[in-house]
């Protein structure tokens, strides 16, 4: 009897090797970390068998799904699972639920390469099932800090130098404000939710019972919390990071211009340039109602000063001037708000080093 295996938190916590027996479609909507997609029909036959299933039954789209993968067509795929079977000999293959695809896909990488291979029971429904209910029992079961402070402070800096933090931005590919895309896309957003799952599931294995989250929206960019996350954030205490920053526009500068200029030329080459122009002058104009028309002109003509600038010379010294406006007429204003919005949380506030400390002592005390 070919082997399956229910055992998600081993699969997750020791990073198994998995492959996706669903079609492309599926994969690209959602999958889990480091996951191999190898479909047992591509995007079109699994709509043809679909379709046939709805209207025949389950031996009529078996019947039709045989007669459009041809003898060369399974022969590449059957050599592609096999191929992972062996050099995975720990891993699982899985469909969405555990269900005909991937007995089929197991079935034929025992007749035709000799291999018991296992599959995953309950396939990926049940995987994210469980995932989301990673997350949701963490919040319930742990201590939940926020750290917050104005743009330019250092928070993301402190938070990676904390062993019990969630990088948000880090798992959302976004560093969570107006201009906080970067040259590479953002995950889908259960792509997303699956990261931080895991995550939160290896950190609570190691034994942690307090996390530390930048204090974020209920949006990083198109990447959403889940509700149990978003809830729970509205009401736990909250950690400050001093008003002030390193050198005016110090840190924006380095996260806005410097490093995403660099990460388009990287990802674009000779295109880079271009693309990190038009990337920051699309973030500007997304904003440009909050600015209002004045200003927004205002910016819009720094900006495109501080461009030409970088572009012919390399200076970055005129973006000073720009983002000094943008943090003290946009950022700091909306900071500002949620400030005394959230005062009655804020069980503590210092500059980066401080809070550093504060929040190593706080999680020692919880250990």
């Amino acid at each position: 009897m070919l082997r399956d295996c229910t055992d998600y938190r081993d699969i997750f916590l020791n990073d198994r090797p998995l492959m996706d027996a669903r079609a492309p479609i599926e994969f690209s909507h959602g999958a889990f970390p480091g996951v191999v997609n190898l479909p047992l029909m591509n995007d079109r036959e699994r709509e043809q068998v679909g379709t046939c299933y709805k209207q025949h039954g389950q031996q009529a789209a078996i019947a039709l799904g045989e007669r459009l993968v041809s003898a060369e067509i399974r022969e590449q795929r059957i050599q592609g699972w096999v191929e992972f079977a062996r050099n995975n000999p720990d891993g699982y293959l899985y469909c969405f639920r555990g269900g005909l695809r991937s007995q089929i896909v197991q079935q034929w990488i025992k007749d035709e390469g000799g291999i018991d291979y296992p599959r995953v029971g309950g396939g990926y429904k049940a995987m994210r099932t469980f995932l989301l209910e990673t997350v949701d029992q963490a919040v319930a079961e742990c201590d939940l800090v926020l750290l917050g402070g104005m743009t330019g402070t250092g928070k993301t800096e402190a938070l990676v130098q904390l062993s019990n933090s969630l990088d948000l931005e880090g798992h959302a590919n976004h560093r969570g404000s107006s201009f906080g895309k970067r040259a590479t896309g953002q995950p889908t957003n259960i792509d997303f939710e699956n990261r931080l799952a895991v995550d939160v599931l290896k950190q609570r294995a190691g034994g942690l019972r307090q996390f530390v989250l930048e204090d974020e929206s209920r949006v990083v960019g198109s990447c959403a919390l889940a509700c149990s996350l978003y809830r729970g954030n509205q009401v736990v205490p909250l950690v400050r990071v001093g008003d002030w920053s390193d050198k005016p526009g110090g840190r924006p500068l380095q996260d806005y211009v410097i490093d995403l200029h660099a990460e388009f030329v990287a990802v674009h080459g000779e295109l880079g340039f271009a693309l990190y122009a038009e990337r920051l002058i699309s973030s500007l104009n997304n904003i440009q109602r909050r600015l209002g028309g004045e200003r927004y002109q205002r910016m819009y003509l720094q900006m495109e000063a501080a461009l030409s600038e970088q572009a012919r010379n390399g200076s970055v010294e005129l973006f000073r001037e720009w983002i000094g406006v943008l943090l003290r007429d946009y950022y700091d204003p909306m900071y500002v708000f949620q400030r005394e919005k959230k005062g009655g949380r804020i069980e503590f506030a210092g500059e980066r080093e401080a809070v550093l400390e504060y929040l190593r002592e706080r999680v020692n005390q919880t250990l």
